[in-house]
């Protein structure tokens, strides 16, 4: 199949949003003919919670005023939450864990939410949280890949269009090490979850049915592959000292005050970052705009590309016991509270357009790929090979060490580490098969 474009600011989609109806739950009617009781929220937005978070569950009363919301923020949303699914105490509304959950096992944890057809109709990427044709989570909002960088750094560097290809993007990275005292590139080693954003890149040059094919591919680390490229291009970023000195001091909050105050050049992520230092930018008495947002330095046919996939997975506890409450608060918060919109982000719903923030994107024509839904029955294959072969594929620990060996402290190199794992994918891809 051809790559789903979207060129510039053209719109998403253009269909009618549709209001999900409630699923059944253990609710009493209120007084009101509505859901009541009380919810607990999950989420990872420490920094929302006491504000804007505050403000959603306001207008959510509104219409819904026996609904009382509280959330639990975790800061490390993905280790904690793992710990809890082992138990059923983890909230009536969370984020599905996207790094220690595969789809398969959606149903176990997970209340469902309607069928594809249904909700294709309003929401995209309803493919990522699916199983078997049944949705279990619906995107709180998409992104599309790329670095986040200071324009000023990269000015006075020289470097002022994107780069179009990786010799070309390494050598802007010297230029800014050579002709400023900013770090070029932030790899975010210590936190970990912002190595995990690199697999976004799956599909630039593939295309949109890469997951498929790498369950069939017994090397995928080869020349040619999107996984080679982009982690290829990490491992040739750091051993070339283009990344801070030394990542295991690195700290996620920290970087977007040094991008924003051009200690840092840039780093690779989606674009639900551009608010964030954009916000820590104007923090730091600087103007907004000197956060842009280039495409990564792989070109098809002459035309920079990006893939959008979903952030995060919003779901409800399959142990909920107040199932109709949470669901009026999925319902509500994807069509209502404008949550992506406030993080200049794409939007959930298909009639919405691209948001301002990707303006870099709409100049450069930018050309956006969405990948396709996984073959129905094989929605968890790919992680299963992953898990066989002990890799982490969507996740940080492997690239890690890739870093430490580009770094030199661990032992190989790029190609041995890319030789083993090689070997571990396809002995995985024969046993799991």
């Amino acid at each position: 199949m051809t790559p789903h474009h979207l060129r510039g600011a053209a719109v998403l989609a253009v269909v009618s949003s549709l209001a999900l109806s409630g699923c059944g739950g253990d609710d009493t009617a209120s007084g009101t003919g509505g859901p009541s009781g009380d919810i607990t929220v999950l989420t990872n937005r420490t920094d929302l919670v006491d504000t804007t978070f505050q403000d959603y569950v306001e207008r959510f009363q509104e219409q819904y005023p026996d609904v009382d919301v509280e959330f639990e923020a975790l800061t490390d949303y993905e280790g904690d939450t793992r710990i809890r699914l082992n138990s059923r105490d983890y909230g009536d509304v969370l984020l599905i864990p996207s790094s220690n959950v595969s789809p398969d096992q959606y149903p176990d944890f997970f209340e469902p939410l309607g069928t594809t057809d249904e909700l294709g109709d309003t929401y995209r990427f309803v493919g990522d949280g699916s199983y078997d044709g049944t949705v279990y989570g619906l995107s709180t909002f998409g992104s599309a890949m790329g670095y986040v960088f200071n324009r000023d750094v990269f000015e006075a560097a020289g470097v002022t269009e994107p780069p179009a290809g990786e010799e070309e993007y390494l050598d802007a990275l010297q230029q800014v090490k050579d002709r400023t005292d900013a770090i070029p590139y932030y790899t975010n080693y210590a936190d970990g979850w912002p190595l995990d954003t690199l697999a976004g890149n799956l599909g630039n040059q593939q295309g949109p049915d890469v997951v498929p094919e790498m369950t069939s591919d017994p090397a995928p680390w080869t020349e040619g592959n999107d996984i080679y490229a982009m982690d290829g291009l990490l491992y040739d970023t750091v051993a070339r000292g283009l990344s801070e000195p030394d990542p295991t001091t690195t700290n996620w909050e920290e970087s977007k005050n040094l991008l924003a105050t051009g200690q840092v050049g840039s780093m690779v992520l989606g674009s639900w970052a551009i608010t964030q230092m954009q916000d820590a930018a104007e923090a730091a008495g600087e103007e907004r705009d000197v956060i842009g947002f280039w495409p990564m330095p792989w070109q098809t046919d002459g035309a920079f590309r990006s893939v959008t996939a979903t952030d995060k997975l919003l779901a409800i506890s399959r142990y909920s016991e107040n199932k109709e409450a949470a669901r009026a608060w999925v319902d509500w918060f994807e069509t209502e509270s404008g949550y992506a919109e406030s993080q200049g982000a794409i939007s959930p719903l298909q009639d919405s357009q691209v948001p301002d923030t990707l303006k870099d994107f709409s100049d450069l024509g930018v050309e956006y790929v969405e990948l396709d839904p996984r073959p129905a029955g094989e929605e968890s294959l790919v992680n299963d090979i992953a898990n066989d072969a002990e890799i982490t594929l969507f996740g940080h620990e492997y690239r890690q060490e890739l870093v430490d060996a580009a770094r030199g402290a661990a032992d190989g190199d790029k190609q041995s580490i890319f030789d083993d794992l090689n070997r571990r994918w396809g002995q995985a891809v024969t046993a799991v098969r």
